[in-house]
């Protein structure tokens, strides 16, 4: 809207003034994304993708993906020679990866603070926040909807995270925000209350609308028109369905060259097959069709190659997380998004548990290690997710946050320096001795072994005499001591005022709807 554009002198928003307000902010020491020195792992042999690969682009020719209710859609499909009958969309063999080749194999997402830009892509690993669920728990209150306070909390608590990289999106769904209404709130807080990248609205075309807008706003609309400063979720809904509410939210992106994830929603044995080749099939003839689209609304936007995959638990029903076919599908979705040349998004701290507690951690371990292992270069619900991902958890979000500083070391492989192979010390220490007090650990000592920030390593007798509390009271105090050591980055005054009169702008434009 005119009325709340940001002022002329910030078109240069994501240069000096971004830069200023960068200095003047409170600063907490973040890790820089990760960039691997380990080699991905691979489960399939090149004979088996090309059997993926052919029998993706059969789906396409053939059977074909369904375009429903979006007209425009459907145009530009003919046009770029797919055969329309109704909201099918058969796709001619070759024409969707060739369409593929125009989106780059990597992007810069730019931060308010440069410090905080993250590349995705390459070797590159950026880990985000959970996203999406309705309810929040904590050990006080237990299970509950979703606030506006809670959502501000976990941004809050993103932002003093050391090891994530990224702000998220909708960390949690605010339900006490009126839905049409709810977007502004969300991003107003990724913009004002952290410093890190974040994610726009798709809940409706307008409201990714909206995101850009207020990204505008927040960097300039000259230096919006040029860089990516939003990666954003557009899941499939599988199989082989393209929404008419994601794909009007990834034409905006598209049109604006902002990022998107394209990504199937896969729960195997409902959304797609129960075999691991079947389901590696799908998702890659969903992705082509997805990212082609991108493509046709404008050549070279940003994206990413998706694949949010969970098995199913075939007496309840119910997703199951951590599971050794959820891995063979991670693994194989990432050798497929490499032969395309093509940033990665999958994993996260998935698990069913309805409490922070050895399931979640076993399922959520396995997920982790699984997504580096993999090549994921985005890795969205890295921190948080419980209940399947029905819940964001303060104390599970806090005790994800910590694990993650294990694939920053693990995924900086093993050293081969000079002072890494130690021979001195071994000298120094000889037979029958210990290195405590040697010089090379005097040295090395505080570097050399990752240290969590939340777990308990002391005696017994401290640990009795301290409470005798586990991990998930250790998470709570954690918790409350990161929000009240919070402190709120800086923003030019003109910056913020400009973005609260767009808010309440936009705010006023039009009833409350909580449909």
């Amino acid at each position: 809207m005119a009325e709340a554009a940001a002022p002329t002198r910030r078109a240069r928003g994501g240069g000096g003034a971004a830069r200023r307000a960068a200095r003047s902010a409170v600063s907490f020491e973040t890790a820089r994304y990760i960039e691997r020195n380990i080699p991905n792992y691979e489960v399939l042999t090149t004979e088996a993708l090309e059997v993926i690969e052919h029998n993706a682009e059969t789906i396409l020719e053939e059977i074909g993906v369904n375009f429903p209710d979006n007209p425009t859609a459907l145009k530009r499909w003919a046009d770029a020679g797919a055969d329309i009958d109704g909201d099918r969309v058969r796709i001619p063999r070759g024409l969707a990866r060739q369409l593929c080749a125009t989106a780059p194999g990597s992007y810069t997402q730019h931060a308010r603070n440069p410090e905080r830009n993250v590349v995705i892509g390459g070797n590159n690993l950026v880990l985000a926040p959970v996203y999406g669920p309705p309810f929040v728990r904590d050990a006080a209150g237990g299970r509950r909807y979703a606030t506006m306070e809670d959502f501000r909390n976990f941004v809050k608590l993103g932002y003093m995270s050391k090891w994530l990289h990224h702000s998220g999106g909708t960390v949690c769904e605010p339900t006490d925000v009126a839905v049409n209404k709810r977007h502004l709130d969300m991003l107003h807080a990724h913009m004002t209350l952290s410093d890190k990248p974040y994610m726009g609205s798709v809940t409706e075309p307008s409201r990714a609308r909206d995101s850009v807008e207020m990204s505008e706003i927040l960097f300039g609309k000259e230096f919006v028109a040029e860089n990516a400063v939003m990666t954003s979720l557009i899941n499939i809904n599988s199989p082989m369905t393209f929404d008419d509410v994601m794909m009007g939210a990834l034409e905006v992106y598209a049109q604006a060259g902002q990022g998107c994830i394209i990504s199937p929603f896969i729960v195997g044995g409902a959304m797609a097959p129960v075999s691991v080749a079947g389901t590696l099939t799908q998702v890659l003839a969903e992705v082509l069709a997805g990212i082609a689209y991108s493509q046709l609304c404008k050549p070279g936007a940003p994206v990413i190659f998706g694949a949010f995959v969970t098995s199913i638990d075939m007496n309840s029903g119910a997703p199951t997380f951590g599971t050794p076919e959820a891995a063979h599908i991670t693994y194989g979705a990432g050798q497929l998004a490499r032969r395309l040349g093509l940033p990665f998004r999958s994993a996260g701290s998935f698990c069913g548990s309805k409490l922070p507690d050895a399931q979640a951690a076993y399922e959520t371990a396995n997920s982790l290690n699984m997504g580096l292992l993999a090549g994921v270069n985005f890795m969205l619900h890295s921190c948080g997710w419980l209940e399947g991902g029905l819940v964001s958890s303060y104390e599970k979000f806090l005790m994800d946050a910590d694990q993650l500083g294990t694939l920053h070391h693990l995924a900086a492989g093993v050293q081969m320096d000079e002072n890494a192979q130690a021979m001195d010390a071994i000298r120094e220490v000889g037979p029958g001795g210990h290195y405590l007090g040697c010089a090379h650990t005097q040295e090395n000592f505080k570097t050399a072994f990752w240290k969590s920030d939340v777990l308990d390593y002391k005696p017994f007798e401290t640990w009795a005499d301290e409470g005798a509390r586990d991990t998930q009271a250790l998470a709570t105090a954690r918790v409350a001591k990161l929000l009240s050591d919070y402190q709120q980055p800086a923003m030019e005054p003109a910056t913020r005022e400009a973005l609260d009169a767009f808010v309440a702008q936009k705010k006023e434009a039009e009833p409350d709807s909580f449909m």
